[in-house]
């Protein structure tokens, strides 16, 4: 019997480590993704357990293991949610990634409502959060606080989307090639921007969907451009929620948390990003994001 109003759930690209979403109780679906290199393809969960994994994967990646990643389809949500209504689930509340990276919220919706048909108590709230990693991951703890608060699956369902255009980004990726794989920069200017140290600034329009929003040259000015943001408008006082992640680069990581706690006076969270969304960065890469009062990209 579930002790809360709900239960809390998500898939893994919300990239949470393994201790906190166990010592919290989150049913997590993990992805999956291929690693291939000289003609070998080996795939893996997304469900590491330990920090070492996650820089193993991000070494793999700058030795010329080339990854492939997959959404998650309709049997694994099937699964997923038919096992938590097996155990008496009735109102859950999950997370997928952004509608504008994959159709896995759909995936999700049409599965939580054919599992309730054998389970009619069984209700779903799936949020789409517009975005992913640390974004993601964010609303994961927003709603693990209304959970712990005691609010309902309805409560905690609308405090996160009206909180989704409000969680800013700012991803400074280090390798073009893999940018260039994924689409979105194309491969003269991979190229040309590798040879300029020019770093690309990526974050999620409001459709959810990543795009470079900034160029500039270099990891020292792509910090400084990250604290001109912050400065121009800092975290929301409401969400003291402050998140930095990296693939393997935690130089850049430290400096930009010792920024935040200089200046705001807030204890970020840092983590190394999961393969997922890593495998599109690639290694080297960082990111920063926060809940803002103004919605996503107006300042």
């Amino acid at each position: 019997m579930n002790k809360y109003q709900f239960t809390l759930s998500s898939d893994s690209t919300c990239d949470l480590y393994h201790d906190f979403i166990v010592e919290n109780d989150i049913r997590v679906a993990p992805l999956t993704f291929m690693l291939e290199k000289d003609g070998q393809i080996e795939e893996y969960l997304d469900n590491f357990t330990a920090y070492g994994e996650y820089v193993d994967f991000y070494n793999k990646l700058r030795t010329g293991s080339m990854p492939k990643t997959s959404k998650l389809n309709y049997e694994s949500h099937y699964t997923h949610f038919l096992k938590m209504a097996e155990e008496g689930a009735e109102d859950v509340v999950h997370f997928t990634i952004s509608s504008g990276l994959a159709n896995t919220w759909e995936n999700a919706e049409q599965a939580a409502a054919d599992v309730k048909k054998l389970y009619p108590k069984f209700r779903v709230f799936v949020v789409d959060p517009l975005t992913a990693t640390v974004g993601q991951g964010a609303l994961v703890r927003i709603a693990l606080r209304c959970r712990n608060e005691g609010k309902t699956a309805e409560e905690t369902y609308e405090l996160c989307k009206s909180l989704r255009l409000h969680i800013q980004h700012f991803i400074v990726a280090d390798d073009l090639q893999f940018l260039k794989r994924g689409g979105r920069i194309s491969a003269a200017a991979a190229t040309v921007g590798g040879m300029l140290k020019v770093k690309p600034i990526i974050s999620f329009d409001k459709e959810g969907k990543l795009g470079v929003i900034d160029k500039v040259m270099g990891v020292k000015k792509a910090v400084s451009y990250i604290k001109a943001k912050l400065e121009k408008e800092g975290p929301d006082p409401t969400y003291n929620y402050v998140f930095i992640v990296h693939t393997d680069n935690e130089p850049a990581a430290d400096e930009l948390a010792a920024y935040v706690r200089e200046r705001f006076g807030i204890e970020p969270y840092v983590s190394i990003m999961g393969p997922v969304i890593g495998s599109h960065v690639g290694p080297g890469a960082f990111a920063l994001g926060y809940i803002s009062k103004s919605e996503r990209n107006e300042f």
